[in-house]
């Protein structure tokens, strides 16, 4: 599932093509929205919300589209030659220069733009948003003290933007294991952790190629994730896997056995 900063990429491309331009066709292909017709209307901003897009437009109204596990938005000059499978587009936006197709997306709604807290006010405080607040981020980390630290991280209503890569990294850079209560953290530990995940979500919104590590070489940009198997960077154990949440919708998280501790319920563990 595309993580925040990689929302936030796609937010500024569409903002980018489209702000300030009028619609001259859109086609909506999805049901609810088959006679929806916002063409004449200019685009006022495109704005990210965790992972939640945010396309705004004249007359109050906001296109809604979430990425899930497979979506994506693509913007071509026109015409749009490439822009993906007619079969996998759920829309196309066109101003006169660009256009936009949102491809395989799970979630595509049309909202009054003052009604957009029904989408998107569940979610925390965002670590790529004006609201960013790492104080309210950690009081609600620590409203559930014995939730696995990496499922208090992945939960949008705690903070927006984390998906699996981040949860993985950061805690292998905290060097504490994805399954510890996130209560029992010391509190300056949650700070550096928070903090870690703001600077590592910055420094990536503008690339296309995440790294969390000090690394340029591509087959080194992450420390964990997707390594299962290959030696840690620290200390040359080999990286394991282990599964967290729900037993019928296990996650897979990676974590090195020996830099992080052994986590507190070792039979996630594989």
């Amino acid at each position: 599932m595309p993580e925040g900063d990689t929302v936030w990429r796609t937010a500024h491309t569409l903002h980018t093509a489209l702000a300030g331009h009028m619609l001259l066709r859109t086609d909506f292909r999805v049901p609810r929205l088959a006679t929806a017709d916002l063409s004449g209307r200019t685009v006022l901003e495109v704005a990210p919300r965790g992972k939640h897009l945010l396309m705004r437009v004249e007359g109050g109204l906001t296109v809604h589209s979430h990425l899930g596990m497979e979506g994506a938005w693509r913007v071509r000059p026109n015409p749009p030659g490439g822009i993906g499978p007619a079969h996998q587009i759920r829309a196309l936006l066109t101003t006169e220069a660009h256009t936009a197709a949102g491809l395989r997306l799970p979630v595509l709604e049309l909202l009054r733009t003052r009604e957009e807290f029904s989408a998107v006010g569940h979610l925390g405080p965002d670590l790529l948003g004006p609201d960013w607040d790492a104080a309210e981020a950690g009081r609600r980390l620590l409203q559930d003290p014995a939730r696995p630290v990496v499922e208090a991280l992945l939960d949008q209503r705690n903070l927006a933007g984390i998906g699996n890569v981040y949860a993985a990294e950061l805690c292998f850079l905290a060097r504490i294991s994805p399954w510890a209560p996130v209560g029992s953290l010391p509190v300056p530990l949650l700070g550096r952790l928070l903090g870690a995940a703001k600077r590592l979500l910055e420094a990536n919104k503008d690339r296309v190629r995440r790294r969390t590590t000090n690394s340029a070489r591509p087959e080194r940009a992450l420390a964990v994730y997707g390594r299962e198997g290959r030696p840690c960077y620290r200390c040359g154990t080999p990286v394991r896997t282990g599964s967290h949440g729900p037993p019928d919708r296990p996650r897979t998280v990676w974590y090195c056995p020996h830099c992080q501790p052994p986590p507190a319920d070792p039979a996630a563990a594989r």
